[in-house]
């Protein structure tokens, strides 16, 4: 059985990771007896920390926001120093820790006073980072933020989304994760309409709130990183393509960034290379950069691309 003191850090980890808990399933978790629990959520609302006790068929326990910080070891000037540092990361300037920081902005900002929320927002819209060389579609942190809670606490969403050629339409979802994937953002859910796993770019999406109801999660088909790999080769781009390239499929995926394309093998030492992009000029410039030779039949205004960018290389070498 844990240490009390353990038990009370295990017990908050808990309820931050989800926004109710019951009673039984929190013993469960921890191992000791509901009247224990019942003994330690007492103890962390007197170091501070608001746990509110929740009625209904999810009753239990909810970590709530107080009229103070709670003691996280962090003064105000601390917290919002955290807060800014990780919606800086979570919309990608750290690659790597986007979702993690998510993670733990949605736990942070579920406990912090209202007066320190107002400074963090304060900060986020009026400060203007300097851009990167293609940064990709922007996406509101607050957004982000929203779709990770929706996620965490398994609750219902309902967006309006406009695909890749404008049209707009109503969703309502059970989301499942969200994977950040060649400088896009992508949310994974099941489409409850249409009753099947859907992939949807998120700075294409505007959530509705409140969220809810809340939902019993399903298995996903496969992992939520190959689901959304699979969706942008197939659907993400403007642009698609069917290129042979005379090399084995192995060399060509490790040239690649999985998030732009598949790779499957024709024979030994050619294979067949399903890409795509936003503009064609991107395109043409992607497939240069294999520095592998390769063939395109189509589309015509990729072909034409492409005639044009060798007439220009063939100008700017002199003659022998």
């Amino acid at each position: 059985m844990l240490e009390t003191s353990a038990r009370l850090l295990r017990l908050l980890s808990l309820l931050q990771a989800r926004k109710d808990w019951p009673g039984p399933e929190l013993a469960e978790r921890l191992d000791v007896s509901p009247r224990t629990v019942r003994r330690d959520i007492d103890r962390l609302r007197d170091l501070g920390y608001p746990v509110h006790a929740t009625t209904g068929t999810f009753g239990g326990y909810r970590l709530g926001a107080g009229a103070a910080l709670p003691p996280l070891l962090l003064d105000d000037e601390e917290a919002v120093a955290v807060a800014v540092g990780l919606r800086v990361a979570g919309t990608g300037a750290v690659r790597g820790i986007e979702e993690t920081s998510l993670r733990a902005l949605a736990k942070l900002e579920q406990v912090l006073p209202g007066r320190l929320r107002h400074r963090v927002n304060a900060l986020q819209t009026y400060t203007v980072p300097v851009p990167h060389d293609d940064p990709g579609p922007t996406v509101d942190p607050a957004v982000l933020t929203t779709l990770v809670a929706a996620c965490r606490d398994r609750e219902r969403l309902r967006f309006d989304y406009a695909d890749h050629t404008g049209a707009a339409t109503l969703r309502a979802v059970e989301p499942h994760r969200v994977v950040t994937w060649g400088r896009r953002w992508y949310l994974v859910a099941y489409d409850v309409d249409r009753q099947d796993w859907r992939t949807f770019r998120v700075d294409r999406l505007t959530p509705r709130t409140p969220t809810g109801p809340r939902f019993t999660p399903r298995e996903p088909p496969d992992d939520a990183a190959t689901h959304v790999a699979r969706g942008v080769s197939s659907a993400a781009w403007r642009h698609h393509a069917d290129v042979v390239v005379h090399a084995p499929a192995d060399t060509v995926a490790d040239r690649i960034n999985p998030a732009v394309g598949t790779v499957e093998a024709l024979t030994d030492d050619t294979c067949l290379l399903r890409t795509g992009a936003d503009t064609v000029n991107s395109l043409a410039v992607h497939l240069g950069l294999l520095d592998l030779d390769f063939r395109v039949t189509g589309p015509p205004e990729l072909v034409d691309r492409l005639r044009t960018l060798a007439d220009r290389y063939t100008r700017a070498v002199p003659d022998a």
